[in-house]
């Protein structure tokens, strides 16, 4: 068991820096093997918990709050949805993910998948910091790196571990310790954003809505029966206290007009926020014993909801190679980690950057492009094996 008493120095095997999603699953996974770790998190659990994010789940992500002993309230309070549509020319073309791979995501916002796991770690005597600041990594090119920072209390303190994991978001301190010698990084950013909303309304489709219009993008999705997650296109110096709820809803009804006559059902907005586009790999995500996950290491644009997927997924990967090493004293894992998890991040940024180009309008493009555009459209949905191809993308390539 983790002694932490006030003052002495903690022992433990791993140190992971950030408690979200993916550094509170690597430390229930490696708990269920009989590895210690200490996580450390800058923010309160309950701020965490009211932070809306994206939720769509692949079935592997899934399993793994399902399978592992985390939670099952993904399966009765998450919805399945076995397919999406895409809109285009105004009419709605339907992907069905169940008859094209077999497979189906979960809506399920990423704050509750948080909190599933924070309550798992506290159930499971898990020792988890919150609050906490000043936090500053050192020695990872020795055998016993340490971490140091001040508790929710103001008191200084001080991590021993074998190995140090970053899962601290995309702004990582932990990945700046990686020399710029030594780290690529791979960055392009998008020339467009997405306007959100929540809203309290009822569902207007039962499945996510992916729209390519002469307004620009929109993105249609559901947070539950009585609240709704949508999206709009936008200029990235969009400031959204500028748009009253008249102007966000007739630039949403917009941008779903056709000859099908869909409209939006419409609610109090209560939330609304401008998310920026960007890509982001660094190369490597292994540095002696620091490693990085989830978005420390890798950032996607949310149109292939990608993101929570791509963490979870080198948390299934690190997990084994760290038992592997620390119990067994197996290094192989753990040095093919960058490796074996880059190749499934650059699938996940080809999917997304391919995905999100398709659908966004461009203010300066020509009839030629657009026209293109509903040209490549088209390739999926009026095609069998193009149907196939996005299915897979977007519910998961199979381990």
């Amino acid at each position: 068991m983790v002694q932490h008493t006030p003052g002495q120095t903690i022992q433990t095997q791993v140190g992971i820096v950030g408690g979200g999603p993916a550094g509170l699953m690597l430390s229930h996974l490696l708990a269920r093997e009989g590895i210690e770790s200490v996580v450390l998190e800058t923010r309160d659990p309950d701020t965490i918990r009211n932070t809306h994010r994206a939720g769509i789940l692949e079935a592997a992500s899934v399993w793994m709050l399902t399978e592992t002993g985390v939670q099952g309230r993904v399966l009765t309070e998450g919805h399945e949805h076995r397919g999406t549509t895409l809109r285009y020319d105004g009419e709605n073309h339907h992907i069905d993910f169940q008859d094209n791979v077999g497979q189906s995501v979960w809506l399920y916002p990423q704050n509750e998948v948080f909190w599933d796991l924070a309550q798992a770690r506290e159930r499971d005597g898990g020792v988890v910091f919150w609050s906490v600041a000043d936090t500053a990594v050192h020695g990872i090119e020795t055998d016993s790196p340490r971490i140091t920072f001040t508790d929710a209390e103001g008191a200084g303190r001080e991590i021993q571990a074998q190995i140090v994991v970053g899962a601290d978001g995309s702004r990582s301190m932990c990945r700046q310790l990686i020399p710029e010698e030594v780290r690529t990084d791979n960055f392009i950013e998008y020339p467009f954003a997405w306007f959100g909303i929540l809203c309290e309304a009822p569902p207007s489709w039962p499945e996510l809505i992916y729209a390519n219009s002469d307004a620009g993008f929109a993105l249609i999705s559901q947070r539950s029966d009585t609240v709704q997650r949508m999206y709009f296109q936008c200029d990235p110096e969009t400031n959204a206290v500028d748009w009253t709820d008249e102007q966000i809803w007739a630039r949403l009804q917009e941008c779903m007009q056709g000859p099908d006559g869909f409209e939006l059902k419409e609610g109090r907005i209560f939330d609304e926020t401008v998310l920026k586009f960007r890509s982001y790999v660094c190369e490597p995500l292994i540095h002696h014993n620091l490693v990085l996950v989830g978005d420390a290491g890798h950032t996607v644009p949310p149109t292939g909801a990608k993101g929570l997927n791509l963490a979870f997924c080198d948390v299934r990967v690190l997990a084994p190679a760290l038992v592997a090493w620390l119990r067994d004293g197996d290094e192989s894992g753990l040095a093919g980690y960058s490796a074996k998890a880059l190749e499934r991040v650059w699938k996940a940024q080809n999917f997304s950057y391919w995905a999100t180009n398709m659908m966004h309008t461009r203010q300066d493009e020509n009839p030629f492009a657009q026209k293109r555009r509903r040209g490549e459209l088209g390739s999926i949905t009026d095609s069998e094996r193009g149907r196939a191809y996005f299915s897979e993308c977007y519910t998961g390539w199979q381990d």
